[in-house]
């Protein structure tokens, strides 16, 4: 039985965390022992599996902040995920096999300083250095040392997966110096358990929703400018403005997403985007969600017309899959992940990161229930066929056993 520990930055909401925890059930279903190592887990903000004493979520270094005066975040993760390694390979006792880490790769040394060397799976979702801008001199001249870093501690790992062929290919042309480094794909899986619960929360949804709405589009991201939410509001805009007014009143867009008050970034964009609904004259047609618990978030997947997935250049993207699988068409930009998970045509429509390409498929789907259908259909058969929780629990389990063989 392989003894496997996960290291994960900050076990909150989110695709990185929903793949982690997936993992963890995947292979404690397989017979091996897992725990969860973190610097942050808060029992009110996280995925249900968490809470489950047969899945030991251990958490340490949380007194460390998480950046200085709203600024060094990177630096603060970076020292954080250093702090739990230290203390799990130095102070803890716990026995394993197998490390799985992810976002973070500066720990990979730390867990080289065990007495006995045990087998390090690094999983990139995608590169760190890739997720923040360089506005300014000073920024570059601060990123510069923790990007040489993360480079030369991914190369570190005895096993490197991505989540797909885009961030392969992204990995290869970030990481010069690790071009010879093999990279498989593990696609992130679908836990269906959720999905499959029945409704408790759909009557809800006329509550939630303004009487009288009669379609609704769903976005679903986190609160972060890159997840490019905007353009859900500028395309319900150009939507409504080539719509009859009898037709146009019972449209309705909900954004729903990740919301966590200590992050700055999240709590600056929900104002900016509430603020921008103002100026595009959405008031009444736009419903703004933060956190929504998992059963409201089945409730709006099973309800809406379509899910509107903006980001560009997005890894992969787990929100796909799950409108997928509720039998919601997507409507999404045609770069990155969504190239791999939605099939342009059949499960929805890839398209331009433009309001008016987003709004031509949704009109399309608004006047076409039987496509809709269709596609709905033709998504939970994808869903179950390419990202079943059975196939990742497979490809995983192989991976743990070449390591520990």
């Amino acid at each position: 039985m392989a003894r496997v520990v996960f290291l994960h930055p900050d076990l909150g909401i989110g695709g990185a965390e929903r793949l982690v925890v997936d993992a963890a059930v995947a292979l404690k279903s397989r017979g091996c022992s897992v725990q969860i190592w973190t610097a942050h887990h808060d029992p009110t903000h996280c995925f249900p599996e968490t809470l489950d004493p047969d899945l030991p979520v251990v958490c340490v270094g949380d007194w460390l902040p998480t950046s200085v005066g709203g600024y060094l975040h990177a630096l603060c993760a970076y020292l954080r995920m250093i702090y739990v390694a230290v203390y799990l390979i130095f102070f803890s006792g716990v026995e394993y096999d197998v490390i799985f880490c992810d976002q973070v790769s500066v720990c990979i040394p730390v867990l080289r300083l065990s007495r006995h060397r045990k087998k390090v799976l690094f999983y990139c979702h995608f590169p760190d250095q890739l997720l923040t801008q360089r506005t300014s001199a000073l920024k570059k001249l601060y990123r510069a040392p923790i990007d040489w870093l993360e480079e030369r501690t991914t190369g570190m790992a005895d096993m490197i997966l991505v989540n797909s062929q885009f961030t392969a290919g992204v990995f290869r042309e970030t990481f010069l110096s690790l071009g010879g480094v093999q990279t498989d794909v593990l696609y992130p899986s679908l836990s269906t358990s959720t999905f499959d619960c029945p409704p408790t929360e759909e009557q809800g949804l006329q509550g939630l929703l303004p009487e009288g709405t009669s379609c609704t589009f769903l976005s679903l991201n986190r609160y972060e400018r890159k997840k490019n939410l905007g353009l859900a509001l500028e395309a319900l805009t150009a939507l409504r403005k080539s719509l009859p007014p009898g037709q146009r009143s019972g449209v309705h867009l909900v954004v729903a997403g990740g919301y966590d008050d200590r992050v700055t970034e999240n709590v600056q964009h929900y104002v900016e985007l509430k603020e921008l609904a103002a100026r595009l004259g959405l008031e009444g047609c736009v419903t703004f969600l933060r956190s929504p618990s998992d059963s409201l978030k089945v409730a709006l997947l099973r309800g809406s017309t379509a899910v509107l997935y903006t980001p560009s250049r997005e890894h992969f993207g787990i929100v796909p899959v799950e409108a997928m699988y509720c039998c919601c068409p997507v409507v999404a930009v045609n770069s990155g992940g969504p190239l791999e998970s939605v099939a342009d045509g059949e499960t929805g429509f890839l398209c331009e990161p433009t309001a008016e390409a987003f709004s031509k498929a949704m009109e399309r789907l608004l006047s076409e229930p039987q496509l809709r259908a269709d596609m709905g259909q033709a998504g939970r058969r994808r869903v179950q066929d390419t990202f079943s929780l059975q196939a990742f629990s497979d490809q995983l389990h192989g991976y743990i056993l070449r390591l520990t063989q």
